[in-house]
Protein backbone atom coordinates (compact mmCIF):
# COMPACT_ATOMS: atom_id res chain seq x y z
CA UNK A 1 0.00 0.00 0.00
CA UNK A 2 1.03 3.58 -0.50
CA UNK A 3 1.64 5.27 2.87
CA UNK A 4 -1.06 7.72 3.84
CA UNK A 5 -4.47 7.86 5.44
CA UNK A 6 -5.43 7.01 8.98
CA UNK A 7 -3.63 4.42 11.11
CA UNK A 8 -4.84 3.49 14.60
CA UNK A 9 -2.43 1.87 17.07
CA UNK A 10 -3.49 0.42 20.41
CA UNK A 11 -1.19 0.26 23.42
CA UNK A 12 0.82 3.17 22.01
CA UNK A 13 1.95 4.65 25.32
CA UNK A 14 5.20 2.68 25.38
CA UNK A 15 7.27 -0.10 23.86
CA UNK A 16 6.43 -1.55 20.47
CA UNK A 17 3.13 0.33 20.18
CA UNK A 18 4.74 3.72 20.77
CA UNK A 19 7.54 2.97 18.31
CA UNK A 20 5.10 1.73 15.65
CA UNK A 21 2.95 4.85 16.02
CA UNK A 22 5.99 7.07 15.48
CA UNK A 23 7.25 4.99 12.56
CA UNK A 24 3.86 5.05 10.82
CA UNK A 25 3.76 8.83 11.23
CA UNK A 26 7.29 9.14 9.84
CA UNK A 27 6.20 7.16 6.76
CA UNK A 28 3.29 9.52 6.08
CA UNK A 29 0.29 8.05 7.90
CA UNK A 30 -2.13 10.16 9.96
CA UNK A 31 -1.68 8.27 13.22
CA UNK A 32 -4.18 7.96 16.05
CA UNK A 33 -2.14 6.71 19.01
CA UNK A 34 -4.45 5.13 21.58
CA UNK A 35 -3.82 4.15 25.18
CA UNK A 36 -5.62 3.81 28.50
CA UNK A 37 -4.05 7.00 29.88
CA UNK A 38 -3.67 9.67 27.16
CA UNK A 39 -1.34 11.72 29.38
CA UNK A 40 1.29 9.02 28.75
CA UNK A 41 1.36 10.08 25.11
CA UNK A 42 1.50 13.82 25.62
CA UNK A 43 5.06 13.98 24.25
CA UNK A 44 4.36 11.92 21.11
CA UNK A 45 3.44 14.84 18.89
CA UNK A 46 0.60 12.74 17.45
CA UNK A 47 -3.16 12.62 17.83
CA UNK A 48 -3.68 10.74 21.09
CA UNK A 49 -6.96 9.21 22.24
CA UNK A 50 -8.07 7.13 25.16
CA UNK A 51 -8.86 3.55 24.24
CA UNK A 52 -9.08 0.71 26.71
CA UNK A 53 -9.62 -2.62 24.97
CA UNK A 54 -11.48 -3.82 28.07
CA UNK A 55 -14.04 -1.00 27.67
CA UNK A 56 -16.00 -1.02 24.39
CA UNK A 57 -17.32 2.47 25.16
CA UNK A 58 -13.82 3.84 24.44
CA UNK A 59 -13.52 2.10 21.06
CA UNK A 60 -14.00 4.85 18.49
CA UNK A 61 -12.85 3.81 15.01
CA UNK A 62 -11.91 6.86 12.91
CA UNK A 63 -13.39 7.37 9.46
CA UNK A 64 -11.01 6.64 6.63
CA UNK A 65 -9.10 4.03 8.63
CA UNK A 66 -6.53 2.22 6.50
CA UNK A 67 -4.34 0.52 9.13
CA UNK A 68 -5.25 -1.01 12.49
CA UNK A 69 -2.42 -2.20 14.72
CA UNK A 70 -3.72 -4.39 17.56
CA UNK A 71 -0.76 -4.10 19.90
CA UNK A 72 -2.31 -3.62 23.36
CA UNK A 73 -1.69 -6.55 25.66
CA UNK A 74 -0.81 -7.60 29.18
CA UNK A 75 1.12 -10.33 30.93
CA UNK A 76 0.61 -11.87 34.37
CA UNK A 77 2.80 -13.84 36.75
CA UNK A 78 4.49 -16.73 34.99
CA UNK A 79 3.24 -19.68 36.97
CA UNK A 80 2.65 -23.40 36.45
CA UNK A 81 -0.78 -24.24 35.11
CA UNK A 82 -1.43 -25.93 38.44
CA UNK A 83 -1.04 -22.61 40.26
CA UNK A 84 -2.47 -20.13 37.72
CA UNK A 85 -5.81 -18.83 38.94
CA UNK A 86 -8.92 -18.64 36.77
CA UNK A 87 -8.87 -14.87 37.34
CA UNK A 88 -5.42 -14.63 35.76
CA UNK A 89 -6.59 -16.58 32.70
CA UNK A 90 -9.66 -14.35 32.41
CA UNK A 91 -7.63 -11.14 32.71
CA UNK A 92 -5.30 -12.21 29.90
CA UNK A 93 -8.08 -13.24 27.58
CA UNK A 94 -10.20 -10.14 28.31
CA UNK A 95 -7.37 -7.88 27.13
CA UNK A 96 -5.31 -9.94 24.72
CA UNK A 97 -8.16 -11.71 22.93
CA UNK A 98 -11.65 -10.35 23.57
CA UNK A 99 -10.62 -6.69 23.45
CA UNK A 100 -8.73 -7.23 20.22
CA UNK A 101 -11.68 -9.05 18.67
CA UNK A 102 -14.16 -6.34 19.61
CA UNK A 103 -12.06 -3.50 18.21
CA UNK A 104 -11.35 -5.48 15.04
CA UNK A 105 -15.03 -6.30 14.62
CA UNK A 106 -15.81 -2.59 14.69
CA UNK A 107 -12.93 -1.68 12.36
CA UNK A 108 -13.74 -4.09 9.52
CA UNK A 109 -16.73 -2.14 8.11
CA UNK A 110 -14.69 1.08 8.20
CA UNK A 111 -11.75 -0.53 6.41
CA UNK A 112 -14.10 -2.05 3.84
CA UNK A 113 -15.74 1.33 3.22
CA UNK A 114 -12.29 2.85 2.68
CA UNK A 115 -11.59 0.31 -0.04
CA UNK A 116 -9.37 -1.98 2.04
CA UNK A 117 -6.38 -1.70 4.31
CA UNK A 118 -4.24 -3.65 6.73
CA UNK A 119 -4.89 -5.21 10.13
CA UNK A 120 -1.82 -6.05 12.21
CA UNK A 121 -2.24 -8.44 15.14
CA UNK A 122 0.75 -8.60 17.48
CA UNK A 123 1.15 -12.05 19.02
CA UNK A 124 4.43 -13.58 20.25
CA UNK A 125 7.10 -15.90 18.93
CA UNK A 126 6.59 -17.87 22.16
CA UNK A 127 3.49 -19.34 20.51
CA UNK A 128 5.87 -21.56 18.52
CA UNK A 129 7.96 -22.72 21.52
CA UNK A 130 6.76 -24.89 24.45
CA UNK A 131 7.87 -22.38 27.08
CA UNK A 132 7.15 -23.56 30.63
CA UNK A 133 5.20 -21.30 33.00
CA UNK A 134 3.86 -19.12 30.17
CA UNK A 135 0.84 -21.28 29.35
CA UNK A 136 -1.80 -18.63 30.01
CA UNK A 137 0.02 -15.88 28.11
CA UNK A 138 0.91 -18.20 25.22
CA UNK A 139 -2.67 -19.47 25.06
CA UNK A 140 -4.02 -15.93 24.71
CA UNK A 141 -1.55 -15.18 21.90
CA UNK A 142 -2.21 -18.54 20.22
CA UNK A 143 -5.91 -17.71 20.23
CA UNK A 144 -5.14 -14.45 18.43
CA UNK A 145 -2.97 -16.37 15.97
CA UNK A 146 -5.85 -18.69 15.10
CA UNK A 147 -8.30 -15.79 14.87
CA UNK A 148 -5.88 -14.01 12.54
CA UNK A 149 -5.76 -16.97 10.15
CA UNK A 150 -9.55 -17.17 9.87
CA UNK A 151 -9.92 -13.41 9.67
CA UNK A 152 -7.40 -13.26 6.84
CA UNK A 153 -9.53 -15.61 4.74
CA UNK A 154 -12.73 -13.74 5.56
CA UNK A 155 -11.65 -10.20 4.71
CA UNK A 156 -9.28 -10.79 1.78
CA UNK A 157 -12.16 -10.28 -0.71
CA UNK A 158 -12.56 -6.74 0.71
CA UNK A 159 -8.95 -5.83 -0.02
CA UNK A 160 -8.00 -6.09 3.64
CA UNK A 161 -4.67 -7.77 4.42
CA UNK A 162 -4.17 -9.31 7.86
CA UNK A 163 -0.64 -9.67 9.21
CA UNK A 164 0.46 -11.54 12.32
CA UNK A 165 3.55 -10.02 13.92
CA UNK A 166 5.40 -12.42 16.21
CA UNK A 167 7.95 -10.53 18.31
CA UNK A 168 10.79 -12.26 20.06
CA UNK A 169 12.89 -10.31 22.58
CA UNK A 170 12.32 -6.57 22.19
CA UNK A 171 13.72 -4.17 24.78
CA UNK A 172 10.44 -2.84 26.14
CA UNK A 173 9.21 -1.91 29.60
CA UNK A 174 7.20 -5.14 29.63
CA UNK A 175 10.33 -7.20 29.05
CA UNK A 176 12.38 -5.36 31.67
CA UNK A 177 9.55 -5.48 34.22
CA UNK A 178 9.01 -9.21 33.88
CA UNK A 179 10.82 -11.33 36.43
CA UNK A 180 14.11 -12.78 35.08
CA UNK A 181 13.22 -16.00 36.88
CA UNK A 182 9.55 -17.04 36.54
CA UNK A 183 7.44 -16.58 39.64
CA UNK A 184 6.98 -20.36 39.52
CA UNK A 185 10.25 -20.50 41.50
CA UNK A 186 8.35 -19.97 44.73
CA UNK A 187 6.78 -23.43 44.41
CA UNK A 188 9.34 -26.03 45.56
CA UNK A 189 8.27 -28.67 43.07
CA UNK A 190 8.89 -26.24 40.18
CA UNK A 191 11.84 -24.26 41.54
CA UNK A 192 14.59 -26.16 39.71
CA UNK A 193 12.85 -25.81 36.34
CA UNK A 194 12.15 -22.12 36.96
CA UNK A 195 15.79 -21.42 37.83
CA UNK A 196 16.97 -23.29 34.73
CA UNK A 197 14.57 -21.33 32.58
CA UNK A 198 15.76 -18.07 34.13
CA UNK A 199 19.36 -18.93 33.30
CA UNK A 200 18.46 -19.73 29.69
CA UNK A 201 16.43 -16.55 29.41
CA UNK A 202 19.38 -14.33 30.24
CA UNK A 203 20.92 -15.11 26.85
CA UNK A 204 17.60 -14.44 25.13
CA UNK A 205 17.19 -11.05 26.81
CA UNK A 206 20.72 -10.11 25.73
CA UNK A 207 19.52 -10.50 22.13
CA UNK A 208 16.70 -7.99 22.57
CA UNK A 209 16.44 -5.28 19.92
CA UNK A 210 15.21 -1.70 20.47
CA UNK A 211 11.50 -1.07 19.87
CA UNK A 212 12.45 1.20 16.94
CA UNK A 213 14.05 -1.77 15.19
CA UNK A 214 10.88 -3.82 15.65
CA UNK A 215 8.71 -0.92 14.48
CA UNK A 216 10.60 -0.54 11.20
CA UNK A 217 10.09 -4.24 10.43
CA UNK A 218 6.39 -4.03 11.27
CA UNK A 219 5.73 -0.95 9.14
CA UNK A 220 7.78 -2.46 6.30
CA UNK A 221 5.26 -5.33 6.32
CA UNK A 222 2.32 -2.91 6.43
CA UNK A 223 3.38 -1.09 3.27
CA UNK A 224 4.53 -4.22 1.42
CA UNK A 225 1.56 -5.82 -0.30
CA UNK A 226 3.67 -8.92 -0.84
CA UNK A 227 4.63 -9.35 2.83
CA UNK A 228 4.11 -12.82 4.29
CA UNK A 229 1.14 -13.52 6.52
CA UNK A 230 3.42 -14.00 9.52
CA UNK A 231 6.39 -11.77 10.17
CA UNK A 232 8.98 -11.40 12.91
CA UNK A 233 10.50 -8.10 13.99
CA UNK A 234 13.80 -9.17 15.55
CA UNK A 235 16.59 -11.62 14.65
CA UNK A 236 15.73 -14.31 17.20
CA UNK A 237 12.06 -14.19 16.31
CA UNK A 238 12.94 -14.36 12.62
CA UNK A 239 15.14 -17.42 13.16
CA UNK A 240 12.47 -19.27 15.15
CA UNK A 241 9.76 -18.39 12.63
CA UNK A 242 11.94 -19.51 9.71
CA UNK A 243 12.68 -22.80 11.45
CA UNK A 244 8.98 -23.34 12.15
CA UNK A 245 7.90 -22.49 8.62
CA UNK A 246 10.59 -24.79 7.25
CA UNK A 247 9.04 -27.74 9.07
CA UNK A 248 5.55 -27.10 7.69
Amino acid sequence: MEPGGVALVTGASRGIGRAVALELAARGFDVVATMRDPSAGADLGLQVRRLDVRDPATMVVPDGLRVLVNNAGIDVENLPVEHTSPDAWRALFETNVFGLVELTRRAIPVLRAAGGGVIVNVTSISVLVPVPFFAAYRASKAAVSAITESLRAEVAPFGIRVIEVMPGPVATDMLSASAPVPEAVRFPEYAAAALAFGEARRGTDDAAVPPEHAARAIVDAVVDDGAPARVACDPLGAALLAAHEGRR
